[in-house]
């Protein structure tokens, strides 16, 4: 009888013991399976970063790119400015220009003929006809009754076109924390687009729906990537801006003139003869904060004179 019981309860141990094999293996098969999702999850992770990290590569490449085509465009305009011929290469990278074309590298004296041996003189034809063709010219000139062409007309204040604008909108530029983008109203069919250096000298709110005084024949030209077509003119000093202000009654479009200097501006300021350049250091306020050339105040006909708020015997530019 003892036999038997101490039998049975050692065959339920063996069962018992059977039971837990089973569920520990099955607990491995489960422990394995985890381990085998959490590496697919990691790889999963891994792959999505290295997605995000692409594309926020490509977006700064990008944004490389259009820097990159800025800055290429402002060497460009200087150099045209600066009278540098601009000359496209046919072939390779269509994206690439010379503007100017390199000087050889000095030759070398033929054998036999010392470094020092003299060149001969050139030939006297040229100057010859060069002397000839000046003597023409100037009897062209006495006999003929026109005047002289655009570019040579005399440099003085009457070339600018300075008109009153109505300044309707400002905002920062989307590039440059020093930059306003303007929309101004000159009198014209559409609003033009002005970038000015005015952040850390004008408040914004100062800058909308007021009357100013606009160079409007300026060359237009990019300006971080934006163009602007014309230039808000101001009383300046090393610490201190103020927006120029047209007379009560002004309107956009009206022309402000100088009294001593009458004239038609030119359509467009040449760059190349640097018009703008010769005018400005005679462009200042007087001891009244008015605007003056030369002593003649900027003067709108039959409504008055542009001045600064308080900035006497400064310049304008």
């Amino acid at each position: 009888m003892f036999l038997a019981r101490s039998l049975g309860k050692m065959s339920g141990q063996t069962a018992s013991l059977v039971r837990l094999e089973q569920r520990a293996a099955e607990a491995d098969q489960i422990i394995e399976f985890l381990k085998q999702q959490v590496l697919l999850l990691k790889e999963k992770a891994i792959v999505q970063a290295s997605v995000r990290e692409e594309k926020k590569l490509m977006v700064e490449n990008a944004k490389l790119k259009k820097d990159i085509e800025e800055l290429k465009n402002q060497l460009l305009e200087k150099e045209k400015s600066r009278g540098v011929r601009e000359v496209p290469i046919p072939a390779g990278d269509a994206s690439v220009q010379c503007t100017s074309k390199p000087s050889s590298p000095p030759q070398p004296p033929p054998s036999g003929l010392s470094a020092a041996t003299p060149t001969s003189p050139p030939p006297k034809d040229n100057e010859g006809k060069k002397k000839k063709a000046e003597k023409k010219g100037g009897e062209k000139q006495k006999a003929g009754g026109g005047g002289p062409p655009q570019e040579e007309a005399k440099v003085d204040v009457s070339r600018l076109d300075m008109r009153v604008g109505r300044i309707v909108t400002a905002e920062k530029h989307p590039d440059a924390d020093s930059l306003y983008v303007e929309q101004v109203d000159v009198g014209e069919a559409a609003p033009r687009t002005v970038v000015s250096g005015l952040v850390k000298h004008i408040p914004i709110d100062q800058m909308q729906n007021r009357l100013a005084v606009l160079l409007c024949n300026l060359k237009p030209a990019k300006m971080r990537g934006v163009v602007s077509q014309a230039m808000v003119m101001c009383a300046s000093s090393p610490d201190k801006v103020e927006i120029l202000d047209p007379p009560a009654g002004a309107l956009p479009g009206d022309r402000v003139t100088f009294e001593n200097f009458p004239g038609d501006p030119d359509k467009e300021l040449n760059p190349k003869k640097k018009v703008w350049e010769q005018v400005q250091p005679d462009l200042k306020t007087d001891a009244q904060c008015v605007a003056t050339y030369r002593g003649s105040a900027f003067l709108v006909v039959g409504k008055g004179v542009c001045k600064a708020q308080t900035m006497s015997n400064s310049s304008i530019k």
